[in-house]
């Protein structure tokens, strides 16, 4: 083999590789915290400059320099441009913050790493040419994909009912830049609608996680225009109107949080009335169609949603109860223990078939065998995918699924090689249980997670 492509073999690279990964797709939606994020960095900065040095070795000093120059520029806010360029044909996204820099040691970290023999020690102890070539095509690949994934944007958080936030001694500047707001001067006041927040991705898309964001809601705001403004004292009572193109909306804040009534109207009629709790939707809220007599009522407690009505002419046309984040808590508990007896179901077939034909074991050709520990990670993500699709579970993006497929493979493929050549098959059946089981392994773990991350 090739030595550069050794260099993608080495231990530290492969270490840096699998955590990243796991960061990007398991911790940070988990925690979203600022040991993640950075994490992500230091990883990254290890591994980018190790790769590209293996697919341009005679560059190799230019990578290294280049990617210290290149992240620090990606990292500064003189990248919007690009990026707003790119955004349209490729989903990039990143966060500006000059904190991320602490990590370029890390350049310097695999820049010494690479000349140290002990990065070929994985290389050298897998044997045949062909088969350590591959390995390295195969994290090459798998290197790409990380590269790829970990500049994806972030997910949108919407709202359904309006929302504000009240700030004071605005001095405004550039605040057109901010799309996803729209602000309204009042003399020593500045109202901002806020319309969606960029979030990292939520383990459900329900109003719990919403709440989540709407706790410190006005810090967050006032964080993110990076404005002279400063935040209104709780207990302050501020009621005024707006107009917007949506309608004119009566607001009443306490400090800097929407609390008491809400009315918007358009056209002289109301089409939305509600409550707030400091910025919680409460109670009951009546959204009205601007046309026609149609009208829906929802109903919310602790600002979580839990039934919505439609009407016609106050005439019930349908009604619907919506799971609150206990309800999704306890129904996930329901679904792991199916799963986990499923589990009992599918060992215990297979030992009952060890039984029936001990010592005898299926007789198959070494390429058949071979054929079976490749293809069973495939067969395992294809049952994995059907049963989180029936546990209505699913909610992966192209990103995701394919490092759910990696971790299936580099998961299963020991597996069932040492099912094949060491505790051998008993019957042909056995193949499709095996991959069952595994199946079911990877659902009841990933809804293990789930379940952690929603009871926090």
């Amino acid at each position: 083999m090739n030595n550069r492509l050794k260099n993608l073999l080495s231990p530290l690279f492969i270490f840096f590789l699998v955590l990243l990964i796991i960061n990007d797709f398991f911790m940070k939606p988990a925690f979203h915290n600022w040991f993640t994020g950075k994490l992500s960095d230091f990883c990254g900065l290890f591994i980018f400059p190790i790769f590209w040095s293996a697919i341009f070795p005679k560059q190799k000093i230019w990578v290294f320099i280049s990617t210290a120059i290149l992240f620090t520029f990606w990292k500064s806010e003189y990248a919007s441009v690009i990026i707003q360029f790119i955004t349209p044909y490729f989903s990039i996204g990143r966060t500006v913050d000059l904190s991320d820099l602490m990590a370029l040691p890390m350049i310097l970290l695999a820049w010494m790493y690479q000349k140290n023999d002990l990065q070929q020690a994985i290389g050298k102890s897998m044997g045949k040419a062909l088969i350590s070539r591959l390995s390295a095509y195969f994290v090459g690949v798998v290197a790409i994909f990380s590269f790829c994934a970990t500049t994806q944007q972030k997910y949108i958080q919407s709202f359904d009912q309006p929302q504000y936030v009240l700030l004071k001694n605005p001095i405004i500047q550039d605040l057109s830049s901010h799309s996803e707001f729209e602000f309204y001067n009042r003399d020593s006041l500045l109202v901002i609608k806020i319309n969606s927040l960029s979030i990292s991705k939520p383990v459900r898309y329900d109003d719990y996680n919403k709440n989540l964001f709407l706790k410190n809601l006005d810090k967050d705001v006032l964080y993110d225009i990076a404005d002279s403004a400063s935040l209104v004292s709780p207990g302050k009572i501020t009621i005024l109107t707006v107009d917007t193109e949506e309608g004119i909306d009566s607001l009443r804040f306490n400090g800097g949080r929407l609390d008491g009534r809400f009315v918007r109207m358009k056209n002289g009629k109301p089409i939305i009335e509600g409550l707030y709790k400091m910025g919680f939707e409460d109670s009951t809220w009546i959204i009205r169609d601007t046309i026609g007599s149609d009208k829906v009522i929802k109903t919310f407690v602790n600002g979580e949603t839990t039934s919505i009505k439609h009407y016609n002419h106050d005439k019930l046309k349908s009604s619907s109860k919506i799971n609150t984040r206990s309800d999704t808590i306890f129904n996930t508990y329901i679904q792991l223990a199916i799963l986990i007896v499923c589990m009992g179901g599918i060992v215990f077939w297979l030992y009952k078939n060890y039984l029936n034909t001990v010592p005898e074991h299926l007789k198959l050709k070494l390429l058949w065998k071979l054929l079976i520990c490749f293809l069973a990670p495939l067969f395992v993500w294809l049952l994995y995918f059907g049963i989180r699709l029936l546990l209505m579970n699913y909610d992966q993006d192209i990103f995701e699924t394919l490092a759910t497929i990696i971790f299936i493979f580099i998961a299963i493929f020991p597996l069932m090689f040492i099912i094949v050549f060491w505790i051998k098959l008993r019957k042909e059946i056995d193949i499709l249980l095996y991959c069952i089981l595994f199946a079911l392994a990877c659902s009841t773990w990933a809804t293990y997670v789930t379940l952690e991350a929603i009871s926090k």
